[in-house]
């Protein structure tokens, strides 16, 4: 997985006319989930940003709000890739990944913005683009292929997370699909449904009628 370098500033000031002072500034507010697990009460000092979310059984989690440029997730945002990102916010410096974006209904900006910290001992859950490589049997045959799926969901430590699943598509047959259950990817787990058609070659009236001439 390809590594994105991004800076954030600390964000206190949590309420609604805050937040449209902001994307007045083409600034995007952002927050950051699975930071470190502790304990209630919790006494020791935050930096600026962190908050203590409770969870569970006097257990809580620190978060941290925080702000970023418009321009500088761009390339993050608007593309087919997935990266690990390198996070800055003020001092601290932590791996990251995208858990969710909200966009605008209307005009499609960036509203708000949901990142999850990321270490090599918990894994955690992507969706990360589908590539299909080879020359299909049932496109040979005149069939039509169908890409279905065009991101998986994998579960894995974030490092072993590749750029995208290549599947080989030659002895895909005419009228015939690949499904998630029948694929297999080292160190990966698809969290998809076994039964979900992630590609197929289908039919067209050429191919049937080669079909009814052939008498297949």
């Amino acid at each position: 997985m390809k590594t994105f370098q991004l800076e954030g500033t600390p964000r206190t000031d949590l309420g609604k006319k805050a937040v449209k002072a902001l994307r007045k500034q083409n600034l995007i507010p952002a927050v950051l989930n699975g930071g470190q697990l502790v304990t209630l009460p919790y006494d020791n000092a935050l930096k600026a940003g962190e908050k203590v979310v409770e969870i569970a059984n006097n257990q809580a989690l620190i978060v941290t709000d925080f702000t970023v440029s418009t321009e500088s997730v761009r390339k993050l945002v608007y593309t087919p890739e997935i990266f690990a990102i390198d996070l800055t916010i003020g001092d601290k410096k932590t791996k990251a990944v995208i858990k969710d974006i909200q966009f605008h209904p209307v005009t499609d900006a960036i509203l708000h913005m949901d990142f999850l910290e990321v270490n090599e001992q918990k894994p955690i859950i992507m969706e990360v683009p589908v590539a299909l490589e080879g020359h299909s049997e049932g496109v040979k045959a005149g069939g039509k292929l169908s890409l279905e799926m065009r991101k998986l969901k994998v579960k894995a430590i974030y490092s072993q997370i590749p750029e995208k699943l290549v599947i080989n598509i030659d002895n895909l047959g005419l009228g015939k699909t690949i499904q998630v259950g029948e694929l297999h990817f080292e160190g990966l787990e698809l969290m998809n449904a076994k039964n979900a058609v992630v590609c197929a070659v289908k039919l067209t009236r050429a191919a049937r009628g080669l079909q009814a001439k052939s008498g297949k």
